[in-house]
């Protein structure tokens, strides 16, 4: 695996990199995934083939990073006024978008490259969600699980799900699993 550099706000190796996701993502949309290849993609983006294999090592390295990126949250978790309304609602979003042909995509994509960056920076993702929306409670003077207490009881079991079971994936088997870990907690 080829280190991917460090990517400086507003530089060339930044604006590389937002040209050649934005190419992945057109070229998928036009011609579907199997066709594309690195020369395909350096085309669209405007760059040559040896930019991309120095940076990303190779096409799995590139569809990890590019999902990595799409799997990043728009925004901060809503606020619902309450510590369970908010997990839920968290919960909720995160098993539609998740449990999307496109989310399951993306997700398959951040777990097969070779660095374990990619499932480490999609994990943080989440941590951050849920470190805010705890923070929220607490500020509101809730009692508030662990981080990690909700990535095993919440986010694991609907990743699991949506990678090998996703018979039973559903808004209500969400809010579930967010009930059992406050009524744990």
């Amino acid at each position: 695996m080829t280190p991917r550099a460090e990517v400086r706000p507003g530089g060339r190796s930044a604006r590389v990199q937002q040209s050649v996701y934005r190419a992945v993502q057109e070229l998928e949309a036009e011609r579907g995934r199997a066709a594309l290849t690195v020369p395909l993609i350096a085309v669209r983006a405007g760059v040559t083939p040896s930019t991309i294999y120095r940076r990303w090592g190779d096409l799995q390295e590139l569809l990890s990073d590019v999902a990595v990126e799409r799997l990043r949250p728009d925004a901060p978790p809503a606020d619902h006024g309450s510590l369970r309304d908010d997990l839920e609602a968290w919960a909720e979003q995160f098993v539609e978008e998740m449990a999307a042909p496109a989310g399951r995509t993306y997700i398959r994509d951040a777990v097969a490259g070779d660095s374990a960056d990619s499932a480490a920076r999609c994990s943080d993702y989440a941590a951050d969600q849920l470190k805010t929306i705890g923070a929220r409670a607490a500020g509101r003077g809730e009692a508030v699980p662990g981080v990690e207490a909700l990535l095993d009881g919440v986010v694991a079991p609907i990743m699991y799900r949506i990678l090998f079971r996703p018979d039973g994936l559903s808004a209500a088997y969400a809010r579930r699993l967010v009930g059992a870990v406050l009524e744990g907690a």
